[in-house]
This record gives C-alpha cells, sequence and structure tokens, in this order.
C-alpha cells in the first residue's frame, strides 16, 4: 500500500518515488520470505503456531533452543479456541492376527482349584481362553565341525590316502561361514547396521570376537561376485524401454584428496516393481549416465538435474525422451506455500496435482492409465499450466513461488510425456524409495573405504534393491546363487539374476 505522502510530491518526482517504493515492498517481501524459510528450517513447524510477537521475541534470543520453542508453541496451543464440529469417530480396526505362517508353541496352564465349592466334586475342563503373542529367542551361533574321511588300504599303502572332497564354499580357508557372511553383508546393506556394531553384537551375545576388518573382507570378497551380474541386469533394465534414474552422494576414501573424503555418486537406474542397477561414479558429470546408458532406446524419467541431457555422443541421433517428475515439482510449490501460507496461489497449485493423482490412485495397468489420462488428465493439466503462469505473473521471480513457477514451466514439455504412455510413472518416487535406503545406511556405515569398494557396493545394492521389489528374501536368493558365481569357469550369468532366479522359483499359494 502506497503511503500518503507520496501524493504530496511534486509530479516530476511522484513517478520516480513510487517507483522505489515498488522495489523497497519487493525487497522486504523477499526477505520476509527468506526469513520466514529460515524460520521453518530452524524451528520446524512448531514455529506456525506461534504469533508473530512471540517469534519476535524469540528472535530477539540468539541462544533459544527448539525446546524452548515448542513450550512456547504449545502454550499457544492451550488457549481456547472457537469449538469445532464434532466429527463421527471411526470404529477401530481392531488387533491384526499374527501370521500364519509363524509355528506355534502352545502353553497350557491348569487352573489350581480343581473342586467345586458346592459339591467339593472334581470339575471338568469344558474349554480354554485363548490369546497369541508373539516371541522370540535371540539368535543362535555355533560352529560347524567338517570332518572328512581319509581312507587309505592297508594292504597296498603305495596307492596313498584318498581324501574325501571339501564342501564347496563361496570364499575358501575362511572361519566364517557363507551363512554368517550373507547375513553380515544383508544386516549392513539391507538393514543398516554398520560392521563394527555387527562386531560388537557378536561379542556381547555369543562371545565370539570376530575382528571388523575380518567382516570388511568377508562381505567386499562376496561384493566382488554380484558384479558378474551388472551387464545382465542392465539389459533387463533396457529391454522395457523405460527407466527412471536418480543419485546421491557418497564420501569415499580417495587419493584425489587430503584430510576430507572425496564426493563420489551412486546413480540408481530402475524400473518402478522391477529390476534395480546402482551404478558407482566418482563424479556427478554428464559422463556416468551417457557411459551406462548407451545403447538404451526409450523414455528416462527423472527430475531437471542437467546431467542427464544430451547424453547420445556427438553426431548420433538422440535416443532417449525425457519424462519428468510431478513429486519434484509439487515440492516446490508446496514450500512456497508452507513460507507463506496465507497466499492462495500456490496452495491451489498443489489441489490440482492432488487431483490428477487421485484419478488414477491404485491403478496400474498402462491401457487403462493411458484411457484415463486421454479422457481426463489431459484437460487436468491444461488448468494446472494455467494456474502456475498466473502464479507466475504475480510472484517475485525471486521468492519461493516464483522459482517454483520457473521450474515447473521449464520443465513442462517433460511432464506432459506421462499423457501420451500408461507405463510412465507421474512421478520418480519410485526410484527414490529405491535410493533412500543408501541415504539411511551412509549415516551408519558413513563412507566407502576405497574407490575400488564403490563398484562392489554398487552391485550389493542392486541386489538387494531389487530382491526387495521383486519380494524375494535376498539371504535365500544370495545363498543359492553366489556358490554358482564363485564357481569357475564361470556359468552363464544371466540365469542367475534375481529375475531370471525368479522365473525358475516354483509358485507359492498366496
Amino acid at each position: 500500500m502506497k503511503p500518503e505522502w507520496l501524493q504530496l510530491l511534486p509530479a516530476s518526482e511522484r513517478a520516480k518515488a513510487e517507483a522505489q517504493w515498488a522495489s523497497m515492498e519487493a525487497k522486504l517481501a523477499l526477505l520476509e520470505e527468506i526469513l520466514r524459510l529460515r524460520r521453518l528450517e530452524r524451528y520446524s513447524r512448531r514455529s506456525e503456531s506461534l504469533d508473530e510477537s512471540q517469534l519476535q521475541l524469540l528472535l530477539q534470543e540468539p541462544s533459544v533452543q527448539k525446546a524452548e520453542l515448542i513450550q512456547e508453541a504449545q502454550l499457544a496451543e492451550n488457549q481456547p479456541a472457537p469449538a469445532a464440529p464434532k466429527t463421527a469417530r471411526q470404529p477401530h480396526p481392531g488387533r491384526a492376527p499374527l501370521p500364519e505362517s509363524l509355528p506355534r508353541r502352545t502353553v497350557t496352564l491348569a487352573r489350581p482349584q480343581t473342586v467345586c465349592p458346592a459339591c467339593q466334586g472334581e470339575t471338568r475342563v469344558i474349554g480354554y481362553e485363548t490369546s497369541e503373542e508373539l516371541c522370540v529367542e535371540p539368535a543362535r551361533y555355533f560352529v560347524r565341525v567338517t570332518r572328512r574321511e581319509k581312507r587309505a588300504c592297508p594292504r597296498h599303502p603305495e596307492n596313498g590316502v584318498a581324501t574325501a572332497p571339501a564342501p564347496a564354499r563361496i570364499l575358501p580357508k575362511g572361519k566364517l561361514s557363507d551363512e554368517l557372511l550373507i547375513d553380515t553383508l544383508v544386516r549392513k546393506y539391507q538393514w543398516h547396521q554398520p560392521l563394527y556394531r555387527q562386531a560388537a553384537m557378536l561379542a556381547q551375545e555369543a562371545g565370539v570376537v570376530v575382528d571388523r576388518h575380518t567382516l570388511d573382507d568377508g562381505v567386499m570378497g562376496l561384493g566382488q561376485l554380484p558384479q558378474t551380474l551388472r551387464e545382465p541386469m542392465r539389459r533387463e533394465r533396457f529391454d522395457l524401454h523405460y527407466a527412471q534414474a536418480d543419485e546421491t552422494p557418497v564420501g569415499v576414501k580417495s587419493p584425489l584428496v587430503q584430510g576430507r573424503l572425496h564426493r563420489a555418486f551412486l546413480f540408481e537406474y530402475s524400473h518402478p516393481r522391477g529390476v534395480v542397477v546402482f551404478d558407482f561414479r566418482m563424479g556427478r558429470g554428464r559422463e556416468g549416465p551417457r557411459q551406462f546408458l548407451d545403447g538404451f532406446t526409450g523414455i528416462l524419467q527423472c527430475d531437471g538435474y542437467a546431467g542427464y541431457d544430451d547424453l547420445a555422443p556427438p553426431g548420433s541421433p538422440e535416443t532417449l525422451v525425457r519424462a519428468g517428475c510431478l513429486a519434484h515439482m509439487r515440492r516446490y510449490f508446496f514450500k512456497a506455500h508452507e513460507i507463506a501460507p496465507r497466499e492462495t496461489e500456490a496452495l491451489a497449485v498443489v489441489e490440482k496435482i492432488a487431483a490428477i493423482y487421485h484419478l488414477e490412485n491404485g491403478v496400474i495397468d498402462p491401457a487403462t492409465r493411458l484411457a484415463l489420462r486421454q479422457g481426463q488428465s489431459v484437460a487436468l493439466m491444461a488448468e494446472l499450466k494455467t494456474l502456475i503462469q498466473a502464479a507466475q505473473a504475480k510472484a517475485l521471480p525471486k521468492s519461493a513461488l516464483g522459482r517454483a513457477c520457473a521450474y515447473a514451466l521449464g520443465q513442462w514439455e517433460r511432464l506432459e510425456v506421462f499423457l501420451r504412455d500408461g507405463r510412465v510413472e507421474l512421478d520418480n518416487n519410485w526410484c527414490e524409495n529405491g535410493i533412500r535406503p543408501v541415504t539411511l545406511g551412509r549415516k551408519n556405515w558413513m563412507l566407502i573405504g576405497s574407490e575400488a569398494a564403490g563398484p562392489k557396493i554398487a552391485a550389493i545394492l542392486s541386489v538387494i534393491e531389487t530382491c526387495r521389489r521383486l519380494k524375494l528374501d535376498p539371504r535365500t536368493y544370495l545363498r543359492e546363487v553366489l556358490p554358482a558365481l564363485a564357481q569357475w569357469p564361470l556359468p552363464p550369468v544371466e540365469q542367475y539374476t534375481p529375475l531370471a532366479w525368479q522365473k525358475t522359483q516354483p509358485v507359492t499359494a498366496a
């Protein structure tokens, strides 16, 4: 709102003053937005329950802690508020039954009083009150002693001694069995337990002292074997002509840098509900995706990262179609709404995106999806674009809403690819969910010990995540496949990928 004193200025100076005032208002709005964003990052959403006067008092105290803010927010929440209309309470669904596949151990408790108090006769059992509870036995470790029979003929000692052949092992001559090493590998890369913690658990629970480096050598020895599956899994990935891609940084010990970790990257290339392949690279440049995706034709769905642009070698035709991610776009608008909740433009965009998602909620069949998209989503996307263009016209270019609009309109052609192909997901969330365990694990095992270990870890993660998507038990799969991959000469590895191995398993009744 322009102040009244501007009208008192001479006409020659008024236009310049009004322009300066508008510029100052725009800068103030941008600074307030930045301040609100920092407040959200520091104090979380608890700060939204405080009024401006409370926030000003807190911001004047540099040492204020989040616990103090939570206490202040609770005081604000406890103030009397207008009574909200009562809603019907949904009935509790009840306790979920324990799986029938688990073995049952029945414990019968006899009633101590077996005499009728009226006639002093013996009472009879007429039934039982039954309840179930989930129990556990701590893991039991044992030592397997293998005795190989030796035979010799007492009448012909010159023939020497014959010994029973040693059983095949993934890593021969070690004191750790295949089962223990596979369990260690799964615990680290599926459940994110670092090796030093597993070594401590062995010492405490079983009284067995195993050096962490021994576990590490065993896990890396196992990790070398799945590397042979990388190329056949990559071909399985390419056969569907649709892939999702994402990447995450990992710290690596490297002579390239001194005094800190080198910033390497794990790239994920996957198919929703299908094969996942991780690729380790020492950098985030375009060369990594270009090498991995060499020969791939079809649709690549990812975020707006420029490293996936122009992947075809110079002089060759472009064979990739880039598809965008609605979830990435939505996050920008949702953040803009968090910063300025009283503004309606960002919220309107978020609600329109929700309508697109709701339209095909639970629909998986590509043909059904395509029919829904052609019939209704095309119009919804057109309305969404109109909303974004209108919001951009009102927003400051450097504000959160302005940046959200710029990102969405810059990606619009890619965001509409899903309208023409029922296979394409609305977003890249399948890929992000596959790479999220790496982020969780990185906080536990913290770093990769060397550049040579990177491809091994990528191969392990590829197998673990593919088994999860195909609903395979990774321990069962690894126990059967790794001994075969350890043989020489190497068997045809195409038949040992998780997808190929799943096809050889008997179909179990649901």
